[in-house]
């Protein structure tokens, strides 16, 4: 039986990447918006935000930057990171929905495959599309002046956090298209994970924010997520944010997988059914 799983999610994996082939303006797209973010922060508001950071008390600032406005880049390059990942969500989402709504999903249902196979495409096709974007949005931060300061193990660590986060969102957004009726609604079914980027760390530090959003940045999973890709790649303490951004991946792509599997099951064998 897991021989067949991995055979057959190998096929649906294919599926995806002849899909991401044909529209590879997706993938640029998905990296557009994280890029404009990135821009617009660094070069409208980066002196005036990194300003703010170096006043505030306590590790906000980073350590070894230059300029307020270096200070500020090397700040909220993990942020824009996750935003990319999260905006992924949607082009995912939106898949699902297309072939939920064309009767796709119920055909395959009516096959002699494994079940969990048809989602596992999916997922796959989702990590790797949004660690091509990443990668691209990377570029860019890099271009403008983001470097590192850690080590390759630093590095490879964050780069394995944020495919962690990339499977956890991928199977968040693989039930949210197959709980939906329409395309439309799964494209902005995702957004609230874009919102919740804003009441983060992403951007600002969270003990800068009043009080009971203070207290939701804190403890809401893209926080220590952020926390974590930023002391990996910049040097800032990360405490025990480093397990609890994975406990948060793992608890949500469990649960995820278990309601996006649960809802593949309740799909007709017959489209139309």
């Amino acid at each position: 039986m897991n021989a067949l799983l991995i055979a057959d999610s190998a096929t649906m994996f294919r599926r995806s990447l002849r899909r991401m082939r044909r529209y590879p303006s997706l993938t640029f797209f998905i990296a557009v918006i994280p890029v404009v973010l990135l821009l617009l922060f660094v070069y409208v508001l980066g002196g005036t935000l990194g300003a703010g950071l170096a006043a505030l008390p306590g590790p906000a600032a980073v350590p070894g930057s230059g300029t307020d406005r270096e200070a500020y880049l090397a700040y909220i390059v993990p942020g824009i990171l996750l935003a990319t990942v999260a905006g992924s969500g949607q082009g995912t989402a939106i898949s699902v929905a297309m072939d939920m709504t064309a009767g796709i999903i119920a055909r395959f249902r009516t096959m002699a495959i494994a079940r969990g196979s048809v989602l596992a495409g999916h997922v796959l096709g989702s990590v790797l599309q949004a660690m091509l974007a990443t990668a691209l949005v990377s570029v860019v931060a890099v271009a403008i002046g983001f470097r590192p300061t850690t080590g390759p193990l630093e590095f490879a660590a964050a780069a394995g956090l944020l495919v962690l986060t990339a499977v956890a969102i991928s199977w968040l957004c693989v039930a949210l298209g197959l709980v939906t009726d329409s395309v439309e609604t799964a494209s902005n079914l995702p957004m609230f994970l874009l919102l919740m980027l804003f009441v983060s760390s992403a951007f600002v530090p969270t003990e800068s924010l009043p009080g009971p959003l203070a207290w939701f940045a804190e403890h809401q999973p893209f926080t220590p997520i952020i926390e974590t890709l930023r002391g990996l790649l910049s040097g800032t303490p990360i405490g025990d944010s480093g397990l609890v951004a994975v406990a948060w991946c793992t608890v949500v792509t469990i649960g995820a997988a278990l309601w996006a599997r649960r809802l593949y099951e309740r799909v007709p064998a017959r489209p139309g059914a």
